[in-house]
């Protein structure tokens, strides 16, 4: 009887082992599309976030760390990227530039952690709306000035 307790901790143990090592550390599995797919969500959320805070403060804000401090207590708005795991750190939150006052970057930055790189992940706002925010889309170099 206490052989067969200690294999089914045994299995547990290692069942809660591979979801931990194939949800946050390998990369290239099926978990990567899922935050993908988080990522996008919440970047679809953040766009509307940012704008109400420009016509609440006349302007956009410095930071994502500022939007969130001005968002209610009770606000379900996350400001971090779920593509970016490393386990033991931190949460890191997604790309955001400001550009003078009246336009910004936001993406998540994907796999590689750095921003206007091919994997990264776009908000994803139909273009007649996105035309009526300050959100910008082309890496810097490839604006118009």
């Amino acid at each position: 009887m206490l052989g067969a307790v200690g294999v089914l901790a045994l299995v547990i143990v290692f069942a809660f082992g591979a979801l931990f090592y194939f949800g946050f550390v390998q990369r290239g599995g099926v978990y990567d599309g899922l935050r993908a797919r988080l990522a996008q969500s919440t970047l679809n959320s953040l766009v509307p976030a940012i704008e109400f805070y420009k016509l609440q403060h006349g302007t956009y804000p410095e930071s994502l760390d500022q939007l969130r401090k001005s968002l209610p207590k009770d606000s379900i708005t996350p400001v971090f990227d779920p593509t970016i795991t490393h386990f033991g750190t931190s949460p890191k939150p997604f790309f955001y530039e400001r550009v003078g006052s009246d336009h910004y970057y936001l993406r998540g930055v994907g796999a590689d952690g750095i921003p206007f790189t091919p994997d990264d992940i776009l908000p994803d706002i139909d273009p007649a709306t996105r035309d009526k925010t300050g959100l910008l889309i082309a890496p810097p170099a490839l604006r118009e000035p």
